[in-house]
């Protein structure tokens, strides 16, 4: 793959499973007498007003990412759901924050997220919103959800890493480790398997019960773009670019080139061929692109700069 989708993470954690219990536990050390105090555990969640957002909200997610709890006080679920979240925040040591704001005193910022129902979450990095949820959620799927935010900003938002150096706040017990989902082990021990199929079937199946998972929507991206650059053949980029207008040569070529590292070449590619097709092709064209996008973070440069040029290139 060339450093083009990394799903080393997912096979890993068929090997983790094994290990994982044989470990022993490491005791937090002592504080150092010459380190700064991490912050407690109370300021990794906050009350955000319309007043306050800037700050709380905008200028916080410059580093770390901020889970935005859009609430209620009449809402049962939202008395579910938030509680599940702070927890979870206190044990991210600051590595995320959340931002809870109450929809009723503060309008304006639910108008600004487009509420149509709560509890509705959303986050933002790099004050941009880069994914949501609406409705109540189990909390071993929200640590899960977490964990693939944290992985996929750790190395652009340098905040993750320093807060997770910092070990467990002070006083705060470490968690214990969650079961993990039979669904999920599924999943992986095909991939391990080189099993693609029912890899792709198997988190088909999660999705089938939990739409919004989002941990299952990423992998079943990866895993079907996997199953097609292992067959992707070099050749197929000369016989696109020797048939412009062949759209199912288009595709392939955009996969052999992601395949082997080219990511704008890849991106660019299915940007033209939308540009110069309609009706039905110009669609397969897109929605391709659109499922390249996914194996990416949201704030990918290249994501970022081939979405604009689809944008110019559809309007």
């Amino acid at each position: 793959m060339a450093g083009a989708v990394d799903l080393s993470g997912l096979k890993a954690r068929a090997e983790q499973r094994s290990t994982q219990q044989a470990r022993p536990a490491t005791p937090t050390p002592p504080p150092d007498p010459g380190q700064a105090p991490a912050p407690a555990a109370g300021s990794f969640v906050v009350d955000v007003t319309e007043d306050t957002f800037q700050d709380e909200v905008l200028e916080r997610s410059m580093t770390v990412p901020v889970v935005v709890d859009l609430w209620a006080e009449w809402c049962q679920p939202c008395k579910q759901l938030s509680p599940t979240l702070e927890k979870l925040a206190a044990e991210g040591n600051g590595s995320w924050i959340l931002a809870k704001v109450d929809v009723d005193a503060n309008p304006r910022i639910a108008q600004m997220f487009q509420v149509q129902s709560i509890p509705t979450v959303h986050v933002v990095v790099a004050q941009q919103p880069v994914t949501s949820f609406s409705g109540v959620q189990p909390e071993e799927q929200l640590r899960g959800w977490i964990a693939q935010i944290l992985d996929a900003l750790r190395d652009r938002m340098p905040g993750i890493a320093e807060a997770e150096a910092r070990g467990p706040a002070t006083g705060a017990a470490e968690p214990e480790p969650e079961p993990e989902d039979p669904r999920f082990v599924a999943a992986e021990d095909a991939l391990e398997r080189g099993d693609y199929d029912a890899a792709v079937a198997a988190y088909e199946q999660i999705l089938a019960v939990e739409p919004a998972n989002a941990e299952a929507q990423a992998a079943l991206a990866q895993v079907r773009f996997m199953a097609r650059a292992e067959s992707a053949d070099p050749s197929a980029i000369a016989a696109a670019d020797a048939s412009p207008d062949d759209v199912a040569a288009q595709k392939a070529a955009a996969d052999a080139e992601l395949a082997g590292g080219q990511v704008e070449a890849a991106f660019d590619r299915l940007v033209k061929t939308v540009q110069r097709t309609a009706a039905e092709d110009r669609d397969a064209a897109r929605e391709h692109l659109v499922s390249l996008f996914e194996l990416f973070a949201p704030d990918d440069p290249r994501v970022t700069t081939a979405r604009r040029a689809l944008a110019r290139a559809l309007y």
